[in-house]
């Protein structure tokens, strides 16, 4: 990894830490690179369940890089999107933390996970808009999806921010803290890690591909998937482990 970008592991969790604070976190193509590998390794790494994305020096992310920007430099990574992560998500579970501002590509990276954990300081917007620009990492066509239409239509053209509890209220988050949001974000990720990790990865798949089956054939879709969770070890496992009243010991197949 390079310096804008840092990871560590704990007990089965990858932490995605941006590592741009004196930039407020802003995306440049090092840090977009280094959260596709990141998301890669995530993915690739059994021992590794669920991944946790955040930002350094109380800022998520403050969106695209403008200097970078003015030079030239996209801050995506093709097949993957703006920061690694917005085209293309991991099969696993990802799960924002989010500190201070998670603003334009930030909103939009935020967004790409699957669960966000803020804390009651933070602030969301998409202010492209205010700099000519356009929120075209996923902010105009992801958003109307996660909140009411005309909430997503006023933040794109006025540029105006959110706070954590509106946000929370308008089902953008999961949870808001008022301690660190990381340490929320980890409790998130041990309930997760607790589970089966095949049907947590399966499950995940289902609710984002679902989303584009045609509604007579949604049933049909989804039983192409279910028989590698229902016929694996690890069902068996968890039936075994609720019968005899101890926590399963999961293999992951």
């Amino acid at each position: 990894m390079s310096e804008e970008l840092l990871t560590r592991e704990e007990d089965g969790i990858l932490i995605i830490t941006i590592n741009r604070p004196e930039a407020k976190n802003a995306m440049n193509k090092a840090a977009a690179e280094g959260i596709a590998a990141a998301l890669d390794r995530l993915d690739a790494e059994d021992h590794l369940r669920v991944g946790i994305l955040t930002g350094a020096g109380g800022t998520f992310c403050s969106g695209m890089d403008l200097k970078g920007f003015l030079r030239g430099e996209r801050p995506s990574v093709e097949g993957r999107g703006f920061g690694g992560l917005t085209e293309k998500k991991p099969a696993k579970p990802l799960i924002a933390a989010v500190e201070g501002y998670a603003l334009a590509g930030g909103l939009e990276l935020m967004i790409a996970c699957d669960l966000v954990v803020a804390h009651s300081g933070a602030k969301f917007g998409i202010p492209e808009a205010k700099r000519g620009l356009a929120a075209a990492a996923g902010g105009l066509m992801v958003l109307p999806d996660l909140i009411p239409h005309k909430v997503a239509m006023e933040l794109a053209l006025t540029g105006d921010f959110i706070d954590a509890p509106r946000a929370y209220a308008l089902g953008l988050i999961n949870r808001v803290t008022d301690g660190p949001a990381m340490d929320g974000a980890m409790q998130l990720a041990k309930a997760i890690n607790a589970n089966g990790p095949l049907a947590v990865k399966v499950s995940k798949q289902i609710m984002e591909e679902s989303r584009g089956w045609p509604l007579g054939k949604r049933y049909e879709e989804q039983a192409k998937l279910l028989p590698q969770v229902f016929m694996s070890a690890d069902a068996r496992e968890g039936s075994l482990a609720f019968a005899e009243k101890r926590a399963p010991n999961w293999q992951g197949k």
